[in-house]
């Protein structure tokens, strides 16, 4: 419910917009759009002129289009040229003229049950008024609007309910975004339409006991969706999770909608919907489910016919290296995740990386956001050099990356072809694919995996390992080893949460059990079932293995350069933590807290405080704030050519961790599908 920061088309000839009038609900009504299922109004107040304008929404989609071309007589030529400077009288300095905001709609139910309406005013994310300055925006609106509704100011950003603190709540009543937007009863998770059958699971035993029998028609909702669910044509959830979860990106991976519908079992219910075709939609500002009358004519999803293809992996013997040591171009010897973290201890020894190219990118009708980077390195029109050097010690002094060794893909291929029976099950696992002999798949897999993990590893392997990393022999040393597949993060097919990591891994013989889980991960039944899916021979994958020392964490989430909600949006990146390791936010074992974090503007504001009944300090969310940015200068890099990127607006999807000294280590690094 922000005010953009941007011009817009051409008003409509109708215009209601009302000056001086008090505001009544009818009124409102008359004048107000729909976003995100409220009703809202725009209100400017002009402080020269003692008076407030009432905006007609249809008319006027932006406040500093009215402003300047409707109070100022400016054309819009001109404001498009100075629109940077004309955004910050209006939203930064703190003698400005006019105040912008927005009055929202919404209701709460009383004691006897029924629906009370309330108003609540907010700037927009940007905006930087001070306690007072806020306390008599609030004032001169309270008066103007009929007595009678309830009036409620909602701070915009951290910093505005910092500055709130000082003022009492008796003066200016308030409400927090988590707290009006936490527990609404729907909310868009990944925008999507999808003609379906409705399979509803009140408990995780009842989505079992079906699974086997799910198929791509099928639209899965019950309370919380495992991450190895199947590829089905969408999902629905019934309990409150992130957008940053393994099933919603997966969801924006398969390009399917997601959202999360807290009342649907009374929607089940009331229209027997279980069950039932249906067509189901998710937009930033509308959920519909509608029950068909008959069943439809459905065609094979386009992923069906979708052949993914592969780097050719290069196989020749590769020694176990340092992370250190890797680049992004040795993602076809040791997987992505192990090179794009190689790439990031070479862009944080080196300084050398460009990192300003998405801030370089023109956002019409700004031919570029450089002057709003500077700003937010603490800079003064810098030369792009200078720009440069900034960003790139600003990343540097922000985060680390982990110390580590990544195994190539060869010594998988090594211990792979050292055993007969191992290379009998890989024989016969192909030949099922090739015959599409689906009903053995899942019992061939379950075999493979089985031996993989109790084969001996040989001695030239084993040695390759401990001689590269001997903390593994380190009494009491806890290691943490990851997956790196060639056959995830790529277009079109993520594979997130598909292959295994394992944490709590202690000396040489557990560090062989986990590096052989990994490996064993690459032929699991649910990842053979998607790989196969999408045309990914078996013969063309392999896995690589990182392997790191445990760093206690006192925070730890993951991060996405982007707005998941909103595909449009270029300011915000969408934060999540919980106390401890990231691996509790990405496997959904607690809500995290939820944040957004402007990285061209500047500030934040918190979305959600999941499992968590008390908000990080606003230290803490500083510093998180610094992490965004950083994470929105990386994706400069990793989204470039310098990765094989050919698009610097690309998100990226970072898994972090604040160790229990307080710096920043970045453990993973891949493309966010949006």
């Amino acid at each position: 419910m922000t005010a953009p920061l941007l011009t817009g088309a051409p008003e409509p000839a109708t215009d209601r917009t009302v000056v001086g009038e008090n505001l009544s609900l009818p009124l409102f009504r008359t004048l107000s759009g729909v976003l995100a299922g409220h009703q809202y109004l725009k209100v400017v107040v002009d402080r020269s002129e003692d008076t407030w304008h009432l905006l007609d929404t249809a008319a006027h989609p932006f406040h500093v289009n009215y402003v300047a071309t409707r109070v100022l007589g400016m054309e819009l030529g001109a404001l498009d040229a100075e629109l940077d400077a004309f955004n910050a009288s209006v939203y930064t300095d703190p003698r400005r003229r006019f105040l912008l905001g927005v009055l929202s709609l919404h209701a709460e139910q009383d004691a006897e049950g029924r629906e009370r309406p309330f108003l609540v005013l907010e700037t927009t994310e940007a905006d930087t008024m001070h306690g007072d300055l806020l306390a008599w925006f609030y004032e001169y609106v309270r008066v103007r609007v009929d007595g009678r509704l309830p009036v409620l100011l909602k701070p915009a950003n951290h910093g505005q309910e910092e500055e709130l603190a000082a003022v009492s709540e008796q003066r200016v009543p308030r409400i927090l975004s988590h707290e009006l937007f936490g527990n609404r009863t729907r909310t868009p998770l990944n925008s999507g339409e999808a003609t379906g059958r409705l399979r509803y699971f009140r408990t995780h035993e009842e989505y079992a006991a079906a699974e086997a029998g799910l198929g791509w028609a099928d639209i899965v909702a019950m309370p919380c969706l495992p991450d190895d669910v199947p590829r089905v044509a969408g999902f629905l959830n019934t309990a409150p999770i992130t957008p940053l979860s393994h099933t919603n990106v997966l969801a924006s991976g398969w390009g399917i909608p997601n959202a999360i519908v807290r009342d649907l079992e009374q929607l089940v219910e009331r229209d027997a919907l279980d069950g039932a075709w249906v067509s189901y939609r998710v937009r930033e500002d509308e959920i519909s489910l509608e029950r068909l009358d008959h069943e439809p004519a459905l065609q094979a999803p386009s992923w069906h016919q979708q052949r993914i293809r592969l780097e050719p992996p290069l196989l020749a013997d590769t020694p176990v290296l340092a992370l250190h040591r890797l680049r992004g171009t040795d993602r076809d010897r040791y997987g992505t995740k192990a090179a794009n973290l190689g790439e990031l201890h070479h862009v944080l020894d080196s300084r050398t990386a460009d990192l300003t190219a998405f801030y370089r990118q023109p956002r019409p009708p700004r031919d570029n956001l450089c002057g709003h980077l500077a700003a937010r390195l603490g800079l003064d029109a810098p030369a792009a050099g200078e720009l440069r050097a900034a960003a790139a010690r600003f990343v540097a002094s922000t985060v680390g990356a982990p110390a580590g060794v990544a195994l190539p893909f060869a010594l998988q291929q090594n211990f792979l072809a050292s055993s007969a029976p191992l290379q009998q099950g890989i024989g016969k696992l192909k030949m099922a694919l090739e015959l599409d002999a689906t009903d053995v798949l899942d019992a061939l897999c379950l075999q493979l995996q089985h031996l993989i993990r109790h084969t001996p590893v040989p001695e030239s392997v084993t040695r390759q390992i401990s001689q590269a990393f001997p903390a593994a022999t380190t009494p009491g040393g806890r290691l943490v080893v990851r997956s790196s597949s060639n056959a995830e993060d790529l277009p079109g097919f993520s594979a997130a949460g598909v292959y295994d990591s394992v944490t709590t891994v202690h000396g040489t013989d557990e560090l062989l059990d986990a590096v052989r889980q990994v490996w064993a991960s690459l032929v699991s039944p649910r990842s053979v079932r998607l790989r196969h899916q999408v045309g990914i021979s078996l013969d063309d994958t392999y896995m690589g293995v990182i392997i790191q020392e445990y760093v206690p964490a006192s925070l730890g989430g993951v991060l996405v350069t982007c707005n998941p909600t909103r595909g449009e949006d270029f300011r915000n990146v969408y934060l999540n933590c919980s106390p401890g390791s990231p691996e509790q936010v990405v496997d959904g074992s607690v809500l995290p807290q939820q944040y957004l974090y402007n990285t061209v503007e500047g500030g934040g504001r918190t979305v959600a405080l999941g499992s968590f009944g008390e908000p990080l300090s606003a230290a803490t969310r500083a510093r998180l704030a610094d992490l965004s940015l950083t994470g929105r200068l990386l994706q400069s890099h990793f989204s470039g050519s310098e990765c094989g990127g050919a698009d610097v607006d690309k998100p990226l999807d970072i898994e972090w961790l604040m160790t229990e000294q307080g710096d920043f280590r970045l453990v993973q690094i891949r493309p966010y599908a949006l």
